[in-house]
C-alpha cells in the first residue's frame, strides 16, 4: 500500500527576477517543488543555480516575483512559524555564551518552556553541553555551527533549511556536522532540506532536486 505524506512546504511557478530590461537577472524561474512532512532533501547544484534563492523562498525570506508559495496548505506568511534556519556561517551572537544564544531562540519560540533546561537538553543534542559557558570567539568552526543547528532546533520547527552549512568546514569537520543533522532529522521528526554544492552532502539526504540556471533539472524522489 502506497503511503501517502502530507506536503508541508510548496512553491508553484515560482520566479524570482532582479533588476529591469537587459539588466534583469533570473535567479529562480517557474519552478515547482513540494516537500513533504518528515522528508530528507538536498537542493543540489552549481554557484548561481538559484538553490539559495529557493531555499529563501521556501522559508519566506525572499519573495517571488511570480507564482505562489504555500506552508501547510496555506499562502505562507511574511514571518511563518515553524519554519528554522542554519545557514552557511554559525551568525552567533558575539557576546552571548553558547548556552544563551540557544536560550534567546527558545524564549522567542516558547517563553513559558522551561527554557534552561530545554537549552542545556539542545546544546547535549549536538554535543556541546560542556562548551555551554563559552562565547563563539572560544569555539572553532564545527562547534559555532553545531551551536547554530542548537539554536535553529531551539524553535522546534517543523521544517529546517540549511543554507550550506557545511560550506566553511574542513571534509571531517563538514562530515561529522552532517552526520548531526541527519540524526537531529531522524530524532525529531522535522522536515529537512539542504541547499549544497557538495555532491557528498545531496548523497546523503534521500531526495536530491537539482537546479541549473533557476531551474529545477532533475528530481530524484
Amino acid at each position: 500500500m502506497t503511503v501517502v505524506v502530507p506536503v508541508l512546504s510548496a512553491c508553484h511557478g515560482v520566479s524570482v527576477t532582479h533588476g529591469v530590461g537587459d539588466a534583469t537577472v533570473v535567479s529562480l524561474d517557474d519552478v515547482d517543488a513540494a516537500f513533504g512532512a518528515g522528508e530528507r532533501a538536498a537542493l543540489w547544484g552549481p554557484s548561481g543555480s538559484g538553490k539559495t534563492t529557493l531555499l529563501h523562498v521556501l522559508g519566506g525570506l525572499v519573495r517571488p516575483t511570480k507564482g505562489s508559495v504555500e506552508w501547510k496548505g496555506a499562502p505562507l506568511a511574511s514571518r511563518p512559524q515553524g519554519i528554522g534556519y542554519v545557514f552557511q556561517g554559525s551568525n552567533l551572537l558575539p557576546s552571548f555564551t553558547a548556552f544563551e544564544n540557544v536560550a534567546i531562540s527558545r524564549s522567542i519560540a516558547d517563553p513559558q518552556s522551561d527554557i534552561g533546561s530545554e537549552s542545556l537538553e539542545l546544546l547535549a543534542l549536538v554535543g556541546l553541553e560542556r562548551k555551554a559557558d563559552s562565547l563563539p570567539s572560544e569555539l572553532s568552526g564545527g562547534e559555532s555551527q553545531r551551536v547554530a543547528i542548537a539554536r535553529a532546533l531551539a524553535q522546534r520547527p517543523e521544517l529546517l533549511l540549511c543554507d550550506e552549512p557545511t560550506g566553511h568546514l574542513d571534509s571531517d569537520t563538514a562530515a561529522r556536522v552532517l552526520a548531526l543533522i541527519v540524526a537531529a532529522q531522524e530524532q525529531l521528526g522535522f522536515t529537512l532540506v539542504i541547499a549544497t554544492h557538495d555532491a557528498d552532502v545531496a548523497a546523503g539526504l534521500d531526495r536530491c532536486v537539482e537546479l541549473r540556471d533557476g531551474a529545477i533539472v532533475e528530481d530524484s524522489q
